[in-house]
């Protein structure tokens, strides 16, 4: 099989690794608007660089990765979608909802697969949690709090780009909500804060937020996530229910500590960071991704998916704003 990757910046030459590593995959292409960047990617890995995207289309490929600038995510698409290739693309489709729209309506039109790289679906922690879940050992459940908190804030320049707190990292959180429980968010109350450095007010971002969701068979959760959290890379949540409750992502390397005096005692080596955090994931979404190309396995998380994780971190973006709870209806679906 002969896979085109394009982008080769953080994730991009992380993907690049598992891909010239997998068995099923005898060439790899890879492409940056960096050339250099594409080429130094390419010797690293063992693959060839392309000049640009163009060539990734015109050199025969089999199939797509997609990890370049948000930015281009739906063009890309397009673009794989009517050479009619199946296409892995990082989330999200693109920042606002019109392009999201029709970035999949050229994946309907063509009938090419698409997956979206909702990684947590692939971690061992949450899919013990789903299966625990959904087969009643927590009885009914009626609380879960989500949390995502990233050790330090990215760039400046990032944060215009990024589409905003909700829509970066908590949409993450908005997905595993509804595929960890089976249910669909239904009614969001969301805010943020803007207390830390100037280049979130800036920005028009937050550096902190927090969403109340409200399920459709009237189950509870919370959803939190900070860019300032100086003990490490926290990512985690919690499902409570009348017969039992569990934690994802509390382990060894989770950064934080108990007051207590019998309780936990702080962290010698905490997660720095998602990749190191999701890296066994990210190489299974990857094979999950080859096995679809290949016939043998269902999509894990289709473009629609994606698009009711944005339509939630839009409902809470529109609730931070006029300061109201926000329905799931109000949102376009299409």
């Amino acid at each position: 099989m002969r896979i085109g990757l394009i982008g080769t910046g953080r994730i991009g030459s992380f993907h690049a690794g598992v891909l010239s590593r997998h068995r099923e995959v005898g060439s790899l292409v890879v492409a940056d608007t960096d050339a250099a960047r594409a080429v130094e990617t390419a010797d690293r890995c063992g693959a060839t660089a392309a000049p640009s995207a163009n060539e990734v289309f015109a050199w025969g490929v089999d199939a797509v990765v997609i990890a370049s600038a948000t930015a281009a995510h739906a063009e890309l698409i397009g673009r794989a979608a009517r050479a009619g290739l199946p296409a892995f693309c990082e989330k999200p489709i693109a920042l606002d909802l019109p392009g999201t729209l029709a970035a999949l309506r050229a994946v309907d039109e063509a009938g090419t697969p698409l997956q979206l790289g909702f990684m947590r679906r692939f971690d061992a922690g949450y899919t013990a949690a789903r299966e625990r879940v959904r087969s009643g050992r927590l009885g009914r459940l009626h609380t879960v709090r989500a949390v995502t908190s990233d050790p330090a804030p990215p760039p400046a320049d990032y944060l215009p780009l990024s589409g905003g707190l909700f829509r970066d990292c908590l949409v993450h959180d908005f997905d595993m909500v509804r595929w960890v429980t089976g249910r669909e968010i239904t009614e969001v109350y969301a805010t943020g804060s803007d207390g830390g450095h100037p280049m979130f007010r800036e920005a028009g971002d937050v550096d902190t937020a927090a969403a109340l969701l409200t399920l459709d068979d009237g189950t509870l959760a919370t959803a939190t996530a900070t860019r300032c959290n100086g003990a490490g890379y926290d990512v985690r949540m919690e499902l409570a229910g009348e017969l039992d409750q569990v934690a994802v992502g509390l382990d060894d390397r989770t950064p934080i500590s108990s007051t207590e005096p019998k309780g936990l005692p702080p962290v010698e080596n905490p997660w720095p960071g998602f990749l190191e955090r999701f890296a066994p994931a990210y190489e299974a979404e990857l094979d999950a991704f080859i096995r679809l190309v290949r016939g043998e396995a269902e999509n894990a998380c289709d473009g629609r998916e994606a698009l009711t994780a944005l339509r939630v971190a839009e409902a809470c973006e529109l609730s931070r704003r006029e300061r109201r709870p926000v329905r799931l209806e109000e949102i376009p679906a299409d």
